[in-house]
C-alpha cells in the first residue's frame, strides 16, 4: 500500500517532521522541532550501542568526533578535544574534566588539534564509532600525528519504522523529515520501501546536514533537498523554519 495524502478543502495541512537522529540527541533536536509549532516523530534510522574496549592506550590527548563517542567512555584524566558544543556538553556531563570544543565538524576538530597539540607530544586517541573516523585519523596522520583510532560504540539499523512514523507517512501528515547521516538515509529508504511508503517522498522535505546525506537522498523524488550550512544536527530546526498557522 502506498501513501495517501487528504484531499479537498478540509484537508489539514501536513505538521508532522520525521526526526530520524538517533540518541543521543533524537530528543533534544524533536524539542527543537516543537518549539517552532511542528509536531516532531521520533524515527531514529540507527541504534547506537557502546562497545568501548576495557582498555584504552596511552596518548596525550582524547579526540571525540561525536556526542555518541562522549557517552560510551568512563571518564579518563586525558584532556579532551571535541568535535563541537554538543559532544562538549556530553563529554563534561560524563565526568570529562579538560574539555575545549572545535567549530562542529570532523575539519575544524583535524584543525584545531593541530594547532593546539604537537605531534612530538605523544599519540592521539580518536574514540569513534564502527566505520566511522577515518577521515578524520588521514587527515591528522597528514599533519604528523600519531592516531590510535579505536572502536567506543556500533550503530545498529534500526529493524522497522516507529508505528506513528508510519501512521504519519501513510496518512500524508509529514512535512518533512531531518537526516543525519548516510546510513540514516539509506536505513530509512529501506524501510519505507518495505513498508511500501516510498509514495510519500514527493510531500515531504527532506533536510540533511551534509551534502553527502543529500546525495544518498536523490534516491527518491522528495519534494525539495535542503542542506545546512555545515555539518552540525543543531542547524537543522532553523533550516525547517517555523510551521505554518
Amino acid at each position: 500500500m502506498t501513501a495517501r495524502k487528504g484531499k479537498g478543502a478540509g484537508a489539514s495541512r501536513p505538521r508532522h517532521v520525521l526526526v530520524t537522529r538517533p540518541e543521543p540527541g533524537a530528543a533534544e533536536t524533536a524539542a527543537a522541532v516543537a518549539a517552532l509549532g511542528w509536531r516532531p516523530v521520533l524515527a531514529p534510522a540507527l541504534v547506537l550501542r557502546g562497545c568501548a574496549p576495557p582498555r584504552l592506550p596511552r596518548a596525550q590527548a582524547l579526540l571525540l568526533p561525536s556526542r555518541a563517542a562522549a557517552r560510551a567512555l568512563a571518564p579518563m584524566g586525558l584532556p579532551v578535544l571535541a568535535v563541537g558544543e554538543g559532544t562538549a556538553a556530553e563529554a563534561r556531563a560524563r565526568g570529562f574534566a579538560d574539555v575545549r570544543a572545535a567549530a562542529g565538524d570532523a575539519a575544524s576538530l583535524a584543525a584545531f588539534a593541530a594547532g593546539s597539540l604537537d605531534p612530538a607530544a605523544g599519540p592521539l586517541l580518536l574514540a569513534a564509532g564502527r566505520g566511522y573516523g577515518a577521515d578524520l585519523a588521514a587527515a591528522l596522520r597528514a599533519r604528523g600525528f600519531r592516531v590510535l583510532r579505536r572502536v567506543v560504540y556500533r550503530a545498529v539499523p534500526a529493524a522497522a519504522l516507529p508505528p506513528d512514523a508510519e501512521a504519519a507517512l501513510r496518512g500524508g501528515r509529514v512535512a518533512a523529515a531531518l537526516f543525519t547521516s548516510p546510513r540514516g538515509v539509506r536505513t530509512v529508504l529501506a524501510l519505507m520501501r518495505r513498508a511500501g511508503l516510498e509514495g510519500a517522498a514527493p510531500g515531504i522535505r527532506a533536510l540533511a546536514i551534509s551534502p553527502r546525506i543529500a546525495e544518498a537522498l536523490r534516491a527518491l523524488p522528495w519534494a525539495g533537498i535542503a542542506v545546512t550550512e555545515r555539518p552540525d544536527p543543531a542547524l537543522l530546526p532553523a533550516l525547517l523554519g517555523p510551521a505554518a498557522d
